[in-house]
């Protein structure tokens, strides 16, 4: 059993560590047998995650708050657009004539026919129901039979905006409130401008949202769970964890960090030797791997029903590291032999219990950090 031990160093001028010193911090839980650990145990109730009151709240919440929608990169180009539902709304989300990204209600103001679907390039957006047809800028250019509506103010009836912003490499929509530096106060820089997008993806589970949130965000379950899958290449409950305010990063280290232990700590680097995770509150994630990155929001469809929107990007290339489209398919393919798919099915199945009166909550300990600072996070929004 791990000891209840943990270091909390902090790099002075950033929110989280560097490499050199998050290698040096694994180094020393691998050595003592430790992992990083919090400071609170958190109940929470199972009833919200099966309460329709308490989901309709939540998806009021993410409806209020910024929420990643799409990497940059999913919109390359002037006329780049991607249609789907966040939050239960049907958005459209696109890169207009003048490069700037935005989120509009996907209706037309006619009858509230979506005039989009999927994603493309475009250079307007034609509703299939009677043509009216809008610029990638939301306004109204076109109606065929115009006679027919005589009063109609095309002025007025472009379709109708949400906030959006595009930052760190990732597109936000804030749907009923503010999107701006200071609602994103812990925005980073999750990916680069040369980084492409290689595969999109999604499929739909029978789990609550915060079911299939948690199991990325702790490593107390390696060994048990992943015993042929992702053990035989990491480690059990030997994590790094570092929250910067609702978001958090989880570092699960390979087995073959060891070769670093051999290098200068100065030219340590972590490529290739853990995977980091990074949970954006509140339903979205980033996973960087060893050859490329998953960028996953988890949309939820119902108390018991979530769809994964996933998005696949080529790691950074350096000169040491050149990275092929086929190594980064590799590494992904590795992601679902390596546990995620067992991850998937633990959700679906504790979304069995919770109704079955065994337990009135659920309980997160100490090794279990990241999931308690989600919680409690979620739990504040919902109050205010």
């Amino acid at each position: 059993m791990k000891s209840i031990k943990s270091t909390s160093h902090r790099a002075p001028d950033s929110p989280l560590l560097n490499d050199e010193q998050i290698i040096e911090r694994l180094f020393n839980h691998i050595d003592n047998g430790t992992t990083d650990l919090g400071d609170t145990i958190w109940r929470e109730p199972v009833e919200h995650y099966h309460s329709q009151e308490r989901f309709n709240a939540e998806i009021e919440l993410l409806r209020r708050l910024p929420v990643p929608y799409c990497p940059s990169a999913a919109l390359p180009e002037n006329g780049s657009y991607i249609a789907r539902k966040a939050a239960g709304t049907p958005l459209l989300v696109a890169r207009g004539g003048d490069g700037k990204v935005r989120a509009f209600i996907n209706a037309c103001r006619h009858r509230g026919m979506q005039v989009a679907k999927g994603s493309g390039c475009a250079r307007a957006f034609s509703c299939p129901y009677h043509a009216w047809t809008y610029s990638l800028e939301g306004k109204l250019k076109g109606v065929p039979g115009r006679a027919g509506f005589a009063d109609l103010d095309m002025q007025e009836h472009g379709l109708v905006e949400v906030n959006a912003l595009e930052k760190g490499g990732l597109v936000y929509v804030a749907q009923n409130g503010p999107i701006n530096s200071e609602t994103l106060p812990n925005c980073l820089d999750y990916f680069s401008p040369e980084q492409e997008m290689f595969e999109q993806d999604g499929y739909t589970d029978q789990a609550n949202w915060k079911l299939l949130t948690e199991t990325a965000q702790e490593g107390y379950h390696i060994k048990s769970l992943h015993q042929k899958t992702f053990y035989p290449y990491g480690l059990d409950n030997t994590n790094l964890v570092e929250t910067f305010g609702a978001n958090s990063r989880i570092i699960f280290p390979f087995r073959r960090m060891e070769k670093l232990r051999h290098v200068e700590p100065n030219k340590r680097r972590l490529d290739g030797a853990v995977t980091s995770v990074y949970h954006l509150f509140p339903n979205a994630s980033v996973s960087v791997l060893s050859k490329h990155t998953n960028f996953v929001v988890l949309e939820p469809l119902s108390p018991n029903r979530s769809q994964w929107v996933i998005y696949r990007m080529m790691n950074r290339q350096t000169n040491e590291h050149p990275i092929s489209l086929e190594d980064a398919q590799r590494d992904a393919l590795f992601v679902n032999d390596s546990g995620q798919d067992e991850d998937r099915e633990v959700a679906c199945t504790i979304q069995e219990t919770v109704t079955a009166k065994a337990n009135t909550h659920l309980t997160f300990g100490y090794y279990e950090k990241a999931i308690v600072n989600f919680h409690q996070h979620l739990s504040l929004h919902l109050d205010q």
